[in-house]
């Protein structure tokens, strides 16, 4: 990361869980890029070309009363990031098959392992719905299914489709760090079958897939339903994760309306994930 001016928030949160993950989430959205926990919250950075006095304002935790969170933020000269982030981001396992690392992590004894070096990027696994979206490819059988992974961030669920045997993948972000990160982890991965690209779902024309993976948003989720349903192959999943349960069954409507009828979820924190079959 080069030396780009930063504005630093210390948020202070009361209990931190599930709070911090929610903020970090909702703080990601926002455009916020980076993330250091704490015994007391998290700090988490935006470049000030990309701040604004209201930033805050659709970050639905902060008024929520199940917690007391404050915050302060100043600029700052982000130059430690990497030593930062080092220090702080420590290797996650799934269900005892997968694990996501980063490269300064020794290698595991599960199945699958997975190096990530998300830099900015949202998708280590940490947070729930990367999570429960591992667990769905778990449970779901990929082997030879040609797949889209929207919203792809660091391209972890990419890398795993094709580990379990996805044969042919797309993975869009339209963010070009994550674009950028995405390839630099296809390749570290040694990955041969993901095409990795830098749009919206504009870019889909007249592409289908077995199976559509997007971990994004409420809103975006319920805006481009129609459009995944459009690019699934008969028989098609799609794999929905970056709700809340309260929105399940919004989201569920929706798909309805598109012949996309729900066959599971998950849920975890609050966040939820779920399966949609096309018929």
């Amino acid at each position: 990361m080069s030396n780009s001016i930063y504005i630093g928030y210390d948020f202070k949160v009361e209990p931190l869980q599930p709070a911090t993950e929610i903020l970090i989430a909702e703080l990601g959205y926002a455009g916020f890029e980076s993330f250091v926990e704490n015994n007391e919250g998290i700090t988490a950075y935006i470049q000030k070309d990309d701040w604004n006095a209201f930033i805050l304002e659709d970050i639905h935790v902060l008024t929520s009363d199940e917690f007391k969170i404050t915050y302060e933020f100043n600029e700052i000269e982000q130059t430690n990031w990497n030593e930062e982030w080092e220090k702080n981001f420590k290797p996650i396992i799934v269900d005892g098959l997968v694990t996501v690392r980063a490269p300064f992590h020794d290698k595991p004894n599960t199945k699958y392992d997975i190096i990530i070096e998300p830099k900015m990027s949202f998708g280590t696994g940490h947070h729930e719905t990367t999570h429960m979206m591992i667990q769905h490819i778990l449970k779901n059988d990929f082997n030879n299914k040609s797949v889209l992974d929207m919203g792809c961030g660091t391209g972890v669920l990419a890398i795993l489709a094709e580990k379990v045997g996805a044969t042919k993948l797309d993975a869009i972000d339209i963010d070009n760090w994550c674009y950028v990160n995405s390839l630099e982890n296809v390749e570290r991965n040694n990955c041969s079958s993901i095409s990795v690209y830098e749009g919206d779902g504009s870019l889909l024309e007249h592409q289908k897939y077995d199976i559509i993976i997007a971990n994004i948003n409420r809103n975006i989720l319920l805006e481009d339903i129609p459009r995944y349903a459009k690019h699934l192959n008969p028989d098609g999943l799609l794999f929905l994760s970056g709700f809340y349960e309260d929105d399940l069954d919004l989201i569920n409507s929706k798909c309805q309306e598109n012949s996309l009828f729900f066959k599971s979820s998950i849920t975890k924190n609050r966040w939820v994930s779920s399966v949609y079959e096309i018929k």
